[in-house]
């Protein structure tokens, strides 16, 4: 079986699942694990090179109104590829190419390949998406047990903080700062299964823009800076970068914690890591009751 994967969560399921062996084509983001950095890489962005959140944006708006995808798909290469499966998804084009795309494509091969379209906005939604790829690539048995410990590193967690009687934080996830957006989807839902409370976010849902002046009002005892795709590095550089803003003084007086995570890894893919955020977000809520917080995971900024 020949794999290609156009989403990087869909890569890591594949190779959670052991089948990396049948991983041939991924997408230019595509990290993780490192053993899936020699594939061919079958994406392009048309994205701006940089970490300025304002020129992001913008980039983005304007391909929106131009109609023009964010990101392309190498058509010869995945030809010649001869995929059997192609996974995509359907949650967002700013994050990935636009599912129409790659079913179009698909529709061009000889024979076409089976398209596994991934869709989890939640943690249930992303167990779902798992099970999906392993019954299209015959992996049901390696599915259960991926499935079973990542489940029960959840429960671990849940019975920990129940049986310490841990107070809840009140935790803002800011998922981008030029505009300012708070993390939906499953970003409220890793909160609170880390024993935290979102303050303005809204599980199962796109993420929200919000003013400031309501984030201010929310009064979090915690913020986390993970603007999607970034690494804990530039996370840290953000929100350092943000703080030195009069619009963020607010934050710098509160005395509350500010973070940056590694949202490439933890909280902007719906794959398995999401359950590497659950832990990594409770390490900081309840120090006292789990191990110390990794540095390549979050960085404490103030």
């Amino acid at each position: 079986m020949r794999i290609v994967s156009l989403l990087p969560a869909a890569t890591e399921i594949v190779a959670l699942l052991g089948a990396t062996d049948h991983l041939v084509g991924i997408t230019h983001e595509c990290d993780f694990p490192e053993v899936v950095r020699s594939r061919a890489r079958v994406t392009k962005s048309a994205l701006p090179d940089t970490h300025d959140p304002a020129a992001i944006d913008t980039a983005v708006s304007e391909a929106h109104e131009a109609g023009v995808a964010l990101f392309t798909l190498d058509e010869k290469r995945i030809t010649a590829l001869h995929p059997d499966v192609i996974i995509t998804q359907a949650l967002c084009e700013v994050c990935a190419v636009r599912e129409h795309d790659v079913r179009a494509l698909a529709a061009k091969l000889s024979p076409p390949p089976m398209v596994i379209t991934l869709g989890g906005e939640s943690l249930d939604g992303i167990y779902d998406d798992i099970r999906r790829v392993a019954d299209a690539i015959g992996a049901a048995d390696e599915a259960d047990e991926l499935l079973a410990g990542l489940r029960d590193r959840v429960k671990h967690v849940h019975e920990t903080l129940k049986a310490a009687q841990a107070p809840r934080p009140r935790v803002a996830l800011v998922e981008w700062t030029d505009p300012l957006y708070l993390a939906g989807h499953w970003g409220p839902e890793q909160i609170k299964r880390a024993g935290g409370l979102d303050v303005l976010g809204v599980g199962g849902q796109h993420s929200a823009r919000v003013h400031m002046d309501a984030l201010r009002a929310s009064d979090p005892d915690i913020v986390f800076f993970a603007p999607c795709g970034y690494s804990v590095e530039a996370a840290a550089t953000e929100a350092k970068r943000c703080l030195a803003l009069p619009a963020w003084r607010w934050l710098m007086e509160s005395g509350t914690q500010v973070w940056a995570i590694d949202a490439n890894g933890l909280t902007s893919r719906p794959g398995p890591r999401v359950v590497d955020g659950i832990e990594a977000m409770a390490s900081i809520f309840a120090p006292s009751l789990f191990s110390e917080i990794e540095p390549w995971h979050a960085l404490r900024v103030q």
